[in-house]
């Protein structure tokens, strides 16, 4: 436990800085914040420090454990105390339809559950159900159904509003397994994906969810299951999305289409690209690989030059990639092999299996990377390039009936995991 005139002055501290970041026109990452997708910068990398740097035999401590999520592979998003999810057949619920579900973050214990539909049934089991993050936003919350459902919902469980891409936009899928997009909130927009011909992208009004602006792209296959990212490149601004047909920039003033990068059709398209400056990595699995561009401003426009193109050897199917340092980690296809990569040039540093099998979804977090493997096993390895090194594992409790495909979430020294119906906190604070 930390002496009190310590922890007394950690939040003074913690007070200074989000008056400082107030002041500056910045919005503070206030304690207790993971609201969409990959956190609040989709970059799956946590700001916690002195985290523990190897855990038990048993893995680190269980703080709680909680039932009620449902099906799926919906990942948790967390705000003001709150933590939220997106699953059907819930063990709580009489009914086998698709819940937005909210938990007490301090206990896990059930506040509210919304109906969002029916459940998602297309494909073999292992494939159906909610997969989609939902996304907080102040005293809303906005999440995407694998129907194409988009819902906004208040923080104490009423519906605002909804609106159906498929329907209102034309939306379709580049392929059958639905939408699992986070919605991005950008100022009063709500940025989204329904991958219509004529409306590719779509920037709504998020109090309304009336559209503002909508991006074509001709010839497009159709949405993928990445979340749009923003990139600031000169002074434009810029959303990054991947589809079906690959990777675009489209302008966030108007939703002009500012450039695109096209792949060869494949099975799906999956990861969120990562952005440094004027970079935007991509990655697409199915062995179709990673590549790097760099944006080039012209004007209040933006072009692309690739600083390489696909290289296969970084392919990654649908557990994502992480940026620490210069180096790129993630899972090779979805064999459950990790590698490291260097950023510029797409130089593997290393390719090496861990304790667990078959896909590794990817965080990370005080130097180390939080390694999820679809067998249910977690695994803490040293974001190091110069070698693979595994400081701990466990195999997380209720895993081996479906794949464990939901993302790990790192946040204020807890690490947060869901595994089908049961979210389960860990403390992993040194």
């Amino acid at each position: 436990m930390q002496p009190l005139h310590l922890r007394h002055t950690a939040i003074a501290i913690a007070i200074l800085v989000s008056v400082s970041l107030s002041r500056n026109g910045l919005t503070p990452l206030f304690a207790g914040d993971w609201p969409t997708f990959r956190g609040s910068d989709r970059t799956a990398v946590a700001p916690d420090t002195d985290l523990l740097e190897q855990w038990p035999t048993a893995g680190p401590e269980l703080e709680w454990e909680t039932s009620g999520a449902g099906r799926g592979y919906a990942g948790v998003a967390i705000a003001n105390g709150r933590l939220y999810t997106l699953g059907d057949g819930s063990s709580i619920e009489n009914s086998k339809d698709e819940y937005l579900t909210c938990f007490n973050l301090a206990d896990g214990k059930h506040l509210w559950s919304a109906r969002t539909g029916p459940a998602w049934t297309v494909g073999k089991p292992s494939w159906q159900s909610s997969r989609g993050t939902p996304t907080i936003d102040g005293d809303r919350v906005y999440v995407v159904t694998p129907a194409g459902k988009l819902f906004c919902i208040g923080t104490d469980g009423a519906s605002r509003w909804q609106v159906d891409l498929k329907e209102n936009f034309k939306g379709k899928k580049a392929e059958m397994w639905g939408y699992s997009e986070s919605v991005l909130i950008d100022g009063d927009l709500l940025i989204c994906t329904p991958g219509g011909p004529g409306q590719t992208m779509v920037a709504l009004n998020k109090q309304t969810g009336k559209k503002v602006w909508s991006t074509p792209r001709p010839g497009d296959r159709g949405a993928g299951h990445s979340s749009v990212v923003i990139s600031n490149v000169g002074s434009t601004r810029v959303y990054v999305q991947m589809t079906g047909s690959g990777a675009m920039g489209v302008r966030a003033t108007d939703g002009k289409r500012l450039w695109t990068f096209d792949i060869d059709k494949t099975t799906a398209v999956i990861p969120t690209p990562i952005i440094r400056d004027d970079l935007v990595f991509i990655s697409v699995g199915y062995k179709r690989g990673g590549a790097l561009l760099r944006q080039v401003p012209v004007g209040d426009d933006v072009n692309i030059e690739p600083v390489y193109s696909l290289n296969k050897k970084l392919s990654n199917k649908h557990g994502g990639v992480v940026l620490v340092g210069d180096y790129v980690y993630g899972d090779s296809d979805d064999r459950g092999t990790p590698f490291c990569a260097e950023l510029m040039t797409g130089k593997i540093m290393w390719k090496s299996r861990g304790s667990g099998k078959k896909s590794a979804s990817i965080a990370a977090a005080d130097g180390h990377l939080y390694i999820r493997y679809s067998d249910g096993t977690m695994t803490l390895v040293e974001a190091n390039p110069d070698r693979f090194k595994e400081t701990g594992s466990f195999k997380v409790p209720g895993s081996g009936t479906r794949p464990s495909w939901a993302h790990p979430v790192i946040l204020d020294g807890k690490l947060y995991l869901r595994e089908g119906d049961r979210i389960l906190c860990y403390n992993i604070a040194s």
